[in-house]
């Protein structure tokens, strides 16, 4: 028995007949879908690297299943860009070689949009100053706990905090 479950992905309507209900989101992505940017790392949900944004929000596509997210809007790393340019964050990536070998950098993509639209929205985190009323800056320490759970095993960080930081910077409302 096949269940059947729809998804926008990446500004595309899927319908994808799953044999197994059991199907975590991860793996339609990267195995019926063949979006293989999405990365599998510890499939644990430890790691980050299958972060996806589903309906704006970043989750951990590992620790998902599939059906859960019916009718979602999907975005993967390669719904980021345009068709002709990366996105701002992707190009900031790229000027601060904000990576190395390159398997985390999808997951930290994804989690970076997140993070500059809870900035945008105004949306606290665990270091922001509660006591102003005006929206998170975007810090050091505020990128870095935003981003905390994506992990970079060759030690990026440095670069991936300042290309956040001048995007942040250039995009604030």
């Amino acid at each position: 028995m096949s269940i059947t479950t729809s998804l926008t992905v990446n500004g595309v309507k899927r319908t994808i007949a799953l044999d197994d209900p059991r199907v975590t989101l991860l793996d339609l992505l990267r195995e019926r879908l063949h979006l293989t940017g999405t990365k599998k790392g510890c499939d644990r949900g430890q790691c980050g690297a299958c972060t996806v944004l589903v309906d704006g929000r970043r989750i951990n596509a590992c620790l998902t299943l599939a059906i859960m997210h019916e009718g979602a809007k999907i975005t993967t790393v390669e719904g980021l860009a345009g068709e002709r340019e990366l996105s701002a964050l992707q190009a900031a990536f790229v000027e601060r070689d904000a990576f190395q070998c390159g398997y985390c950098t999808p997951g930290q993509l994804c989690a970076a949009t997140a993070l500059l639209d809870e900035l945008r929205a105004g949306e606290p985190s665990a270091v922001s100053d509660l006591r102003s009323a005006e929206k998170p800056a975007p810090t050091d320490a505020e990128i870095r706990e935003r981003m905390s759970g994506n992990i970079c095993r060759c030690g990026a960080y440095p670069n991936i905090v300042a290309a956040i930081r001048d995007v942040a910077g250039n995009t604030r409302s």
